[in-house]
């Protein structure tokens, strides 16, 4: 699933239910990438195969990390995982080429710094498979105006920037949709927030079907036990267009003065006033890098710790969570080439299947 501002993810997955509200655990199939084997008939992978993508949006914050990075990681080991720098995306709304490039680089080298690994997943940018672009097409002709201007996000951007609503927006969930059956993706990790363009692309997949025969699996929704990972005002999500993030990779004074002009308990007026960490953000970001995080609460709860002393606490293992990361950020930045051919092996590596699926839709459409 094509996210932005993203969610915090279960890192440990439970057991799956037969349902379209699945929880991800580990097959006990191989995860070898394989293209589809006949053009004309319909192939779907042997094993789970999952997809997300995730917009070039520069470096990463910490609830980039926290709702969607971390659990990329955890799953590349227990199903074939693909993601992808969903940059024709960013079109809709980035319309600077230096812009989307750096922007599109750092997401990539932040993903690898992380813990992506491109020999236990595939990585890769959106635009380097251009049959993302023809199958989206190929979709828009099943696909009901009505029901891509019923879609939260297009209405919330035509309210949000009402000078710049493209054709683009409009069809977002269509490209979106192609973007995961391309690879006959069947698992999307996704928060629920992104539920109805999950249904609307399961809803582009069956008009596809029922038209052509069938071709594309219904992806199904892994959704994340998430809870809002909300920003430094403590009000709304953490987002790079709110001003309201902790950035993962910047220098430590500029993560310090982050965390410590953080909102906490609006209600906590002097420093011997009782805490409540359940409304607190800090407290709430505390469970993330430390086992011991109901011991803050207490200190919280009984005053017997200030906010400032969470604070300090929180920037100092935010630092160190992150200390090596930081460094193979750094190094990775410094050798773009090396992050280019990662990127490319990476599409390279999927266009098999993504030719294969083409070839199959160009039968059944009466193209080939």
């Amino acid at each position: 699933m094509v996210v932005g501002e993203v969610r915090v993810a279960s890192l440990v997955p439970p057991a799956p239910v037969d349902s379209l509200t699945m929880t991800l655990t580990a097959p006990t199939t191989s995860a070898t990438i394989s293209p589809a084997t006949s053009p004309a008939t319909s192939t779907f992978p042997a094993s789970p195969r999952i997809f997300s993508g995730i917009q070039p949006s520069g470096a990463p914050h910490v609830g980039n990390d926290l709702g969607a990075i971390r659990n990329y990681v955890a799953l590349q080991d227990s199903y074939e995982a693909i993601y992808c720098i969903v940059d024709y995306h960013a079109l809709t709304s980035t319309h600077d080429p230096a812009v989307l490039r750096e922007r599109t680089r750092e997401m990539a080298t932040a993903l690898l710094a992380l813990g992506l690994d491109p020999d236990r997943c595939t990585v890769f940018v959106q635009s380097h498979r251009p049959e993302t672009t023809e199958l989206a097409w190929l979709f828009t002709t099943v696909t009901p105006v009505a029901w891509l201007q019923r879609t939260p996000t297009y209405k919330e951007k035509r309210q949000s920037q009402p000078e710049d609503v493209n054709h683009g927006l409009l069809t977002y969930p269509v490209l979106q949709a192609a973007d995961i059956v391309l690879y006959k993706a069947s698992l999307v990790p996704v928060g629920k927030d992104q539920a109805a363009h999950l249904e609307l692309s399961r809803e582009i997949v069956r008009a596809f079907n029922g038209r052509y025969g069938e071709t594309f699996p219904e992806p199904k929704a892994v959704f994340t036990d998430a809870p809002v990972v909300l920003g430094t005002d403590g009000v709304r999500k953490m987002s790079k267009s709110m001003g309201n993030t902790i950035e993962i990779f910047a220098e430590p004074d500029v993560i310090r003065r982050q965390v410590m002009g953080m909102v906490t308990d609006t209600q906590r007026i002097l420093r011997a006033d009782p805490g409540r960490p359940e409304v607190c953000n800090v407290c709430q970001l505390h469970r993330f890098f430390g086992d011991d995080y109901a011991e803050i609460w207490e200190g919280e709860q009984t005053a017997r710790t200030g906010c400032v002393d969470t604070k300090k606490l929180l920037v100092q293992r935010i630092l160190d969570h992150y200390a090596e990361p930081r460094e193979r950020y750094r190094e990775l930045m410094a050798d773009p080439g090396r992050v280019d051919r990662i990127l490319e092996e990476g599409a390279e590596r999927v266009r098999p299947i993504a030719r294969a699926t083409m070839d199959e839709v160009h039968a059944k459409m009466g193209l080939r």
